[in-house]
């Protein structure tokens, strides 16, 4: 495994993250694993060197939380050992204040997030979508108050548009709050639309990029004619609404080719590409087998050349802006 810091910050992570949105309750997701079936592959990823780990308030409804602790302190002898984010603003029930970027909501969704996590404090707090009703000077006051606190080391954001990131920058600048230090944005081979303004940004400021869904939802896994996963099969119109495009199955067919070549799994390829951005710090991956652990701290290791990156990239055709919502 190798390791980076975390944009200009002195914070070092793993140069994979591990997604723990696969981690709950079945009875929120039919593929999600519970903590019986999720303990293997978490350990096999400590054993692997990740020592980064994101998981959300809303995954399984709390539950995703409550298995990220308990598994991180069983496998990890202490706390400084391991970087531990989660995130808030996506709707925990009904009620009107259980959702969102208020203060009333991330004080107490910060509160609530250590009890399930068993701990007192995150390394990284993120907001996991922009909030329109919330005004950003109410939303960057709040979280600069939970990093004073104690309660989280760093604060970090999610899919927006460039404009929307730059405004919370530039409001906690001006305030002397706490900046963002990380971008969850989605990213991947056949979505690259945060090219065009949010990566750079980001490396201007010095913000690290951490993306969601690295493997299109394992669609950059396997080669185009193969079947959908049990998550592609429950999430199809997911799948339909992002990846529909003939463009999208010219570029996985890319993938296939060079992975033959190569003689790897395709995830390794699609992820080495993802890591030889200048952009990325490290992917967030999902597991619910063995060999997608494997995959990903192998792709560390591969290195792509020239050549195949533009062979990668050759056919991609530019996507609406998809994963805000």
């Amino acid at each position: 495994m190798e390791y980076r810091r975390l944009g200009r910050t002195g914070l070092v992570v793993s140069r994979v993250c591990l997604g723990m949105l696969s981690y709950g309750s079945p009875a929120w997701r039919p593929w999600v694993l519970d903590l019986d079936a999720s303990r293997p592959l978490v350990r096999s990823a400590v054993e692997a060197g990740i020592t980064f780990f994101d998981t959300a308030d809303q995954y399984s409804l709390g539950a995703s939380e409550e298995i990220t602790g308990t598994l991180l302190r069983e496998l990890f002898p202490r706390r400084e050992d391991y970087v531990l984010a989660t995130k808030v603003c996506l709707p925990m029930s009904d009620r009107p204040n259980d959702g969102g970027l208020s203060r009333k909501h991330i004080l107490a969704g910060i509160d609530n997030s250590l009890r399930r996590l068993g701990t007192d404090h995150v390394d990284l707090y993120q907001i996991h979508r922009w909030d329109p009703h919330t005004p950003i000077e109410e939303t960057m006051e709040a979280l600069h108050e939970v990093v004073k606190a104690g309660k989280a080391r760093y604060i970090g954001a999610s899919s927006m548009f460039a404009w929307q990131f730059a405004k919370a920058q530039y409001t906690a600048d001006l305030a002397g709050w706490t900046r963002f230090v990380s971008m969850q944005d989605h990213y991947n081979l056949v979505y690259r639309e945060e090219e065009r303004e949010v990566h750079p940004f980001c490396l201007d400021q010095g913000v690290g990029v951490i993306p969601w869904s690295p493997l299109a939802r394992g669609l950059l896994a396997r080669p185009r004619q193969a079947g959908g996963t049990a998550r592609t099969r429950v999430d199809g119109d997911y799948v339909e609404r992002y990846y529909s495009r003939d463009s999208d199955g010219a570029v996985i067919d890319a993938v296939t080719d060079v992975a033959k070549r190569r003689g790897v799994p395709q995830a390794q390829v699609a992820l080495a590409w993802m890591l030889s951005k200048d952009a990325v710090t490290a992917p967030i991956v999902g597991a619910t087998r063995p060999g997608h652990v494997d995959d990903a701290v192998a792709a560390v290791g591969l290195a792509l050349r020239e050549d195949e990156i533009a062979e990668l990239e050759s056919g991609y055709v530019p996507h609406p802006v998809l994963g805000h919502e």
